[in-house]
């Protein structure tokens, strides 16, 4: 497809080249998860993986206001608490998919609870002026269940993890940049431009490359120093021997743009 599919379906699915563009569609819920929108991303983040054009994609929303307000409570209030979670691929199909194409979340507004939780299972980050960070699970007698306790105190300082999970501290666009957790803040307007740019700078690097290199830095705190030694070298054994990596050499040699195939 080359444009969004069906304006109605709780995630919009479109096709720019090689990056697909996934997009939250319940603006008048915020973006809530329910059960459509949890079986909706985890089709399309199949999509994604199996598509060999699709290059890399981005998450992002319909609604300038709000990226995702979470789980949506009126699902959970009906009885329907499992529905927003897809049996293999967790919270909103996403969560847990096994990716090894990079995606990257553009956040406008406000990204809490779950909604904190799906951008933060994307690779990378691009925010609005506006964007809104936060976990107010423990608030509510919940906690973040759907990996955000301990993505994000891997992603930033522990002291300020923490505080934002047993206080529902919020951070804003800025405060998330300082802390790296966001690779930049730019005007609302522009924040799917951003992440469509950024998408087609990491697109320059070949499929293998980008799939090794996010495995190990997703496992680095997963493994002691021999366990990533050991996955670095079943990694390299594929990368440096494959068809893309004598194209790299050629290209460069022939000061040409590579041809990637993937292989």
């Amino acid at each position: 497809m080359t444009g969004a599919e069906m304006a109605d379906d709780p995630v919009l699915f479109e096709q720019r080249g090689g990056i697909a563009i996934a997009t939250l569609n319940r603006p008048d819920a915020r973006n809530a998860v329910n059960g459509a929108v949890s079986a909706a991303l985890g089709e399309i983040a199949e999509r994604v993986e199996s598509d060999d054009s699709i290059r890399v994609a981005i998450l992002t929303s319909s609604s300038p206001r709000a990226f995702c307000a979470g789980a949506d409570l009126a699902e959970v209030a009906r009885g329907n608490r499992n529905s927003i979670s897809h049996p293999i691929y967790g919270f909103g199909g996403f969560v847990q998919f096994p990716r090894r194409k990079p995606w990257i979340a553009a956040v406008n507004g406000f990204a809490m609870g779950g909604g904190f939780e799906l951008a933060i299972s994307c690779d990378l980050i691009v925010a609005g002026e506006g964007a809104q960070f936060g976990l107010p699970e423990s608030l509510r007698g919940l906690f973040a269940a759907a990996g955000g306790a301990f993505r994000l105190a891997r992603l930033i300082p522990r002291a300020v993890a923490n505080e934002v999970l047993v206080t529902g501290l919020r951070l804003d666009a800025q405060r998330a940049l300082s802390l790296g957790l966001v690779n930049r803040v730019v005007p609302e307007a522009d924040v799917l431009g951003s992440a469509v740019a950024l998408a087609e700078t990491v697109a320059q690097s070949a499929p293998l490359s980008i799939a090794a290199s996010l495995d190990l830095a997703r496992q680095a705190f997963d493994h002691d120093e021999a366990g990533l030694w050991e996955l670095t070298r079943q990694h390299a054994a594929t990368v440096m021997r494959s068809a893309d990596a004598i194209e790299g050499a050629t290209a460069f040699i022939q000061k040409r743009a590579p041809q990637w195939t993937g292989t």
